[in-house]
C-alpha cells in the first residue's frame, strides 16, 4: 500500500473516532441534562370499578394532594372542588396517613355558606404506597333522628310529669279534706280532669309511635268523609259550646278517600280541635271538603291567634305549641298536628297550612280520592287486551 493510501485511511479513521467521541460526549451531556421522569401514580382497574358503584362517597388522593378518583356521592357531598379536596380537616387527615401508614378514623363537622352543617364519619387508610383512600358516611340523618329521639323521650317525661304530679297533689289535698264534702267533690273533678288529660296524652302518644313506624297501610279501604267529619265535629262539640263557637261544614259532600278510617278520622278531629282550641269566644270554625285532579282536600279554617311566619316551619314538631302558655290550660298535648302529618304520608297525601297573625288560619290536608266501582284501576284492567 503507497504511503497516500495509508495517509488516506489514517485520516478517515481518525475522522471517524473523533466523530464518534463527540457523538458520545453529547449524549453523554444530554443524559446529565435530562429531567428525571415522574411516574405518575394510577389507580388499579379494580378500585375505581368499586369506588364507581359504592354509596358512600369515597376520594382517591395521590402523593402530590391531588384527587385521582372520586366517586358521584363525594361531589354531591361537596368533598371535592376540581382536583382538590374541600374539608380540610379531611386533608389533614389524608397527609397523615401517608406519612405513617397507619388508618384512620374520624368524626367530623363540614360547613358550608349556605349551606346547612353535616355530620360525616371518615376513614382513610393507606391504597399502595403513594395513594390514600378515603372513605366518607354522612351521618347527618341518623344524628338530627337520635337528637328527635332523646328530645321526644325529655318530652314525654316532662309531659307525663305534669298531670301525674297534679293527681298526687289533689289526691293528698282529698285525703286531708276528707270531711269536707263540698271540697271532696272539687277536688275529684278536677282529678277527673287531669286523668282524661293523661290518657289523651298516652293514646297521642301511642298513635304517634304507630303511625311512625312507617309500615303501610294493612288494609285500606273507602273512607267516605262525611261521616269522618261529623265525628270530628262532634267530638269537639263541647269545647265549642263553652267558647259559644259555631262549627260549620261546607264543600261537595259524599266524597271518599282510600285509607284507614280511623287514621283518618283521628287527623281531621285533631285539626278541628286545634281550631277550636286556637279560637277566641263567639268565633266560626269551617270545614270544607273539595276535589283537585283525583285528590280530596279537607279544610279547616279558624278565625284564631294565628301563626308567626318564624314558627310555621315547627307547629308539625312533636309537643310544639305555638302558645305554651295559653294551649295548656286547654288540655292540649301538642301532638296533635303531628299526628295529622303522619297521616297525610302514610296515606301518600300531604298537609298545608296558612297563617296570618291575628286573623287566623288554614289547615289543608289531602288525601288520594276513592273511586269506587270504576277506579282508575279497573280502568286499565279493563283497557288490557
Amino acid at each position: 500500500m503507497d504511503p497516500t493510501t495509508q495517509a488516506f485511511l489514517a485520516a478517515v479513521i481518525g475522522a471517524v473516532v473523533a466523530g464518534g467521541a463527540v457523538l458520545a460526549w453529547a449524549i453523554s451531556d444530554r443524559q446529565q441534562h435530562q429531567l428525571p421522569t415522574h411516574e405518575e401514580p394510577v389507580v388499579p382497574a379494580g378500585v375505581a370499578t368499586v369506588l364507581s358503584v359504592l354509596r358512600s362517597s369515597a376520594v382517591v388522593v395521590d402523593d402530590a394532594d391531588v384527587v385521582l378518583k372520586a366517586s358521584a356521592p363525594a361531589y354531591a357531598l361537596g368533598l371535592v372542588r376540581g382536583t382538590r379536596l374541600v374539608a380540610d380537616d379531611l386533608a389533614e387527615l389524608v397527609r397523615q396517613v401517608r406519612r405513617d401508614g397507619q388508618i384512620r378514623e374520624t368524626e367530623l363537622v363540614m360547613s358550608r355558606a349556605g349551606v346547612p352543617a353535616r355530620h360525616v364519619t371518615a376513614r382513610v387508610a393507606p391504597l399502595g404506597s403513594r395513594l390514600v383512600l378515603a372513605l366518607v358516611e354522612d351521618r347527618t340523618r341518623e344524628r338530627r333522628v337520635e337528637e328527635v329521639r332523646r328530645d321526644f323521650v325529655a318530652n314525654v317525661s316532662h309531659e307525663l310529669k305534669t298531670p301525674v304530679g297534679a293527681i298526687r297533689l289533689l289526691a293528698e289535698a282529698m285525703h286531708e279534706a276528707a270531711e269536707d264534702p263540698t271540697a271532696v267533690k272539687r277536688f275529684a273533678a278536677r282529678m277527673l280532669i287531669e286523668s282524661d288529660r293523661l290518657a289523651q296524652l298516652v293514646q297521642q302518644i301511642i298513635e304517634l309511635s304507630r303511625l311512625q313506624a312507617d309500615d303501610p297501610l294493612e288494609a285500606p279501604s273507602a273512607v267516605g268523609l262525611d261521616d269522618v267529619i261529623a265525628v270530628a265535629v262532634d267530638t269537639s262539640a263541647i269545647d265549642a259550646d263553652s267558647k259559644r263557637i259555631q262549627i260549620l261544614t261546607a264543600g261537595t259532600s259524599g266524597l271518599q278517600v282510600f285509607g284507614n278510617e280511623e287514621q283518618v278520622t283521628a287527623a281531621v278531629s285533631n285539626l278541628v280541635a286545634n281550631a277550636v282550641s286556637y279560637s277566641e269566644p263567639d268565633a266560626t270554625v269551617l270545614v270544607t271538603t273539595k276535589v283537585d285532579e283525583g285528590s280530596v282536600e279537607i279544610s279547616v279554617v279558624d278565625q284564631g291567634i294565628g301563626i308567626p311566619p318564624d314558627e310555621i316551619d315547627r307547629i308539625f314538631e312533636r309537643f310544639y305549641r305555638v302558645d305554651p302558655a295559653r294551649h295548656r290550660s286547654t288540655g292540649g298535648t301538642g301532638l296533635g298536628l303531628s299526628i295529622v302529618k303522619h297521616v297525610a304520608a302514610t296515606h301518600g297525601g300531604e298537609v298545608r297550612v296558612w297563617s296570618v297573625e291575628g286573623q287566623g288560619s288554614t289547615f289543608t290536608l289531602t288525601l288520594p280520592q276513592y273511586f269506587g266501582a270504576t277506579s282508575k284501576e279497573d280502568i286499565n284492567q279493563e283497557e288490557l287486551p
